[in-house]
Parts: structure tokens; C-alpha cells; sequence
């Protein structure tokens, strides 16, 4: 069997660095095994799903490397649904329920006061048909529920039912059904809950592996049930822990945290991010992966922790500065090109510069300080003004290489006596506007000699 397997976020809003986590598992899963990625939006919640969330998350996959082999929406599958659903009616295995919330909460809190665990005791199975069509008739709708087979005869007296799969990450796992609810699979509004759809699209579009946030743990034991029910094998089943951010707080599309598009917008390296969101939270060394193959060979699903992981955004500045200082020309000179830097120079500027950049777009600001005009920041003293003068006449004959700054400045020190800060800093801050930035050894020659002269007068 071809493995395959599926990322299926919500169209509800943008996807963060958690969400992000689980997508690269899976395709980094897929890769190793050469196996299939499908991109399933969750979209049955029609009023909350939009197209350009949709359109956000193909975006945002893409500039992580990410490429699903096929993309499909729930949207479209709701026929799907319904006849399965229609199924595990007819065998007696979904069944009405007409509790409201307030009728359920005032029941799960009997249940706690007797020292009973809070699950469904199953009510709804011995409704008359009178009582329900009194209910029907007081405009009640029915939610549908799934009669979990944690029972022999009678449904309710469930006896102890234990599910076991070897999960990806963790390794052998147990769930009890007779410790849980019957899941609701269908609301009374008539839509459906995440869990049926999943399970229908994972048999229709033969998933073998299911990746997935350790929040779903406890989800598992019922989805296998349901696979069962209708007549398919489940597929194996995965479970990552999740992000945090640094002060421990869960991570949300609603409030933006962490998400893939600010980050990217920020103009954080795709490489940083994709290699922070893997191997954070597992044995291993968390480093720059240079590309999708480099983090493949370092990705092992095993190696995860299973206690929950911080999030430190500045860890993404340490990742980006790694893989800018060394990213090889041949790699950056499309991106620098958007910025325009092109021409004969781009290389030697690229090398020069390359080694002080937190950001790519920092190189466009090191190339209009070569180019144009220095930071108008910089502010030299008076003593600093009349040394940096005195100092153009020692600038040597052109042409210009990597040795020229150190032999001018050997010249300026013997006239001048200076050594030290007292030397370089009123030389950098006037040829640059800064006091700080790419070694001058490599700018000088970019500079040449009659822009050089100028900035120095």
C-alpha cells in the first residue's frame, strides 16, 4: 500500500506554526516513505470557511516547501456523508438524542456528585415513541450520537473495551470506550461534527497514516470504532505534541499567534521556521536545515517529546542568520534580484554582506548604503570629521580588492596615530552611516575609490 497521507485544516482563519507542525510531519512523513500527501480542507462549517483562508493556507504550505499531491473539500463530499450516516442508522448504531445542554450539564453533574464518571448514560435509548414524538413536538431537534461497542448485550452496562494501535510517535497506546461518551456525530442543527467526515474521507481517499496533534489521543479509540462500523480498517495513527508559546499558552488561528503569514511577512527564513516547528520537542539538535531533503534525513517521528513544547520566535532569528550566512549565491540571487540587486557587483556584494543580515530584506538596505548614500543617521564629531578628511588622502591607487581597506588603514594609522576604535569607527560611520555592518574589507571595492573619496569629504 502507497503510503498517503493528509493535512486537514480548517478555511476558518490562518494557519500557525502548531498547525504548520503537523503539516510538516506529515509531508516530511510522506517523503521518507515516498509516499502521497493529501491537503483536505475541513470546510463543513460553511458560515466560519473562507476562500481566502483557503487560498491563505496553499500560500503559506507553499513557502514552507510544502507541495500535497492532491487537494480535496469537504464541502463537496457532504453526499458522502450522509450516506454513510444513513448506514450506521440503519445497523443501530446512530441514535437521537433530544437532551438540551443544560439538560446534559445538569446530568454530568449528578454523575460527579455520586463519585461517577462524567460520561452519557445513554438516556436517549429508552425513549418511548411517545416521548419522543412529544419531544418533536415541542420543536426539539434531535442530535445524533454513536453507540460506542464497549458493551456484550446490554448497552447499559458497559464493561471495560480496550482499543490498542502502535502510534507513529508515541509507540503503543490504549483507550478504554467504556471510560468515554458516545460521540455526537451530527448536531441538531443537522451539521456534521469533525469526527464522521474524517473518518469517510480517510477510507475514501485510502489514508494509511494519520498525523496528528496529541490533543486527538483520547479521539482515537471512538474514530477506530467508527472505521469498523463501516467495514473499513483504520489506518495507522500518529501523535505530536503540541507547541506552546513561551509563556505556556496554547496556540489559536483566531488570535494570530505564531502565524505562517506574519512570519513570513516578517521576513523570517521558511527553512527557520519549518526546521524550529519539527524539531523542536524531540531529541534532536534543533538546527538550520538548508532544505526539505536535509530536514527529511533529521526528521524521526519517535524522537518526540511527549510533554508539550515552547515556541521561542527569537530562536527563528538565530535559524534565519545561520542559513543566510550560508546560503550560497546561486541560491539567493532570485530574491536578491526582487530587491534589485543585479548587475556584475551582486555577487561580490552578497558575500560581502551576507554574514550581518538577520533578514533578506537587510541586504536591500546594505545595497542602497553602497549604492546611493549612507545612513543619514550616522554623526561624527568634529576631531572624527577633520580625521576622516586627513584619512581620503591616504586612499590607494585603484583597482581595489579585499586588501585595500587593510593597507589604507595601516596608512592612516601611521599619519595619524590612531588605532583601534578610535581609527575604524569615524571611517565606517563615514563611509556607511553606521557603527556597525558587513566587514568594510569587502565593501571597500564596491565602493571604488572616487565614491569613497566623496563620502570621506
Amino acid at each position: 500500500m502507497t503510503v498517503t497521507v493528509r493535512f486537514a485544516p480548517s478555511p476558518t482563519g490562518h494557519i500557525h506554526i502548531g498547525n504548520a507542525r503537523t503539516a510538516l510531519f506529515n509531508w516530511l512523513f510522506a517523503r521518507k516513505n515516498n509516499g502521497r500527501l493529501v491537503l483536505r480542507f475541513d470546510d463543513t462549517d460553511v458560515e466560519r470557511s473562507r476562500k481566502e483562508y483557503a487560498e491563505g493556507i496553499v500560500r503559506d504550505l507553499a513557502w514552507l516547501g510544502i507541495e500535497p499531491d492532491e487537494t480535496v473539500a469537504q464541502s463537496a463530499r457532504f453526499e458522502r456523508y450522509d450516506a454513510a450516516a444513513e448506514r450506521l442508522k440503519a445497523a443501530g448504531l446512530l441514535y437521537p438524542c433530544y437532551e438540551t445542554p443544560e439538560e446534559l450539564e445538569r446530568r454530568r453533574k449528578i454523575r460527579l456528585s455520586r463519585r461517577l464518571p462524567p460520561v452519557y448514560g445513554r438516556e436517549a435509548l429508552k425513549l418511548t415513541k411517545a416521548e419522543t414524538e412529544a419531544f418533536e413536538a415541542e420543536g426539539r431537534k434531535p442530535h445524533w450520537r454513536f453507540l460506542l461497542p464497549n458493551f456484550s448485550g446490554n448497552p447499559f452496562s458497559t464493561e471495560r473495551t480496550e482499543v490498542h494501535w502502535n502510534d507513529v510517535v508515541r509507540g503503543p497506546q490504549t483507550v478504554d470506550l467504556a471510560s468515554m461518551s458516545d460521540p455526537v456525530l451530527i448536531r441538531a442543527d443537522g451539521t456534521y461534527l469533525y469526527t464522521l467526515p474524517s473518518v469517510v474521507d480517510d477510507i475514501d481517499l485510502g489514508i494509511s497514516h494519520v498525523i496528528r496533534g496529541d490533543d486527538h489521543v483520547t479521539n482515537t479509540g471512538a474514530q477506530i470504532a467508527i472505521f469498523r462500523a463501516l467495514g473499513a480498517e483504520p489506518p495507522a495513527f500518529g501523535h505530536h505534541n503540541l507547541l506552546t508559546t513561551v509563556s505556556g499558552e496554547g496556540l489559536s488561528k483566531r488570535t494570530g499567534a505564531l502565524s505562517i503569514a506574519s512570519l513570513r511577512e516578517a521576513g523570517v527564513e521558511a527553512m527557520a521556521v519549518a526546521s524550529l516547528a519539527v524539531l523542536i520537542g524531540t531529541s534532536e539538535n534543533v538546527v538550520a536545515a538548508a532544505d526539505m531533503n536535509e530536514l527529511a534525513a533529521l526528521f524521526v517521528p519517535e524522537a518526540t517529546s511527549k510533554s508539550a513544547a515552547k515556541f521561542d520566535p527569537a530562536e527563528l532569528d538565530v535559524l534565519s542568520r545561520h542559513l543566510l550566512q550560508a546560503m550560497p549565491f546561486e541560491q539567493a540571487e532570485q530574491r536578491l534580484s526582487a530587491l534589485g540587486i543585479q548587475g556584475e557587483n551582486a555577487r561580490a556584494f552578497w558575500v560581502a554582506v551576507q554574514g550581518n543580515l538577520d533578514r533578506m530584506s537587510d541586504a536591500g538596505i546594505w545595497w542602497n548604503i553602497v549604492h546611493d548614500q549612507p545612513d543619514p543617521a550616522g554623526e561624527l564629531s568634529t576631531d572624527d570629521r577633520e580625521f576622516v578628511q586627513q584619512a581620503a588622502a591616504h586612499l590607494p591607487a585603484e583597482p581595489w580588492d579585499q586588501d585595500t581597506w587593510r593597507d589604507w588603514t595601516n596608512a592612516v594609522k601611521a599619519a595619524s596615530g590612531r588605532k583601534g576604535k578610535a581609527l575604524f569607527m569615524p571611517l565606517r560611520i563615514a563611509l556607511t552611516g553606521r557603527a556597525s555592518g558587513p566587514e568594510l574589507s569587502g565593501l571597500l571595492p564596491l565602493l571604488g575609490q572616487a565614491k569613497t573619496q566623496a563620502r570621506l569629504a
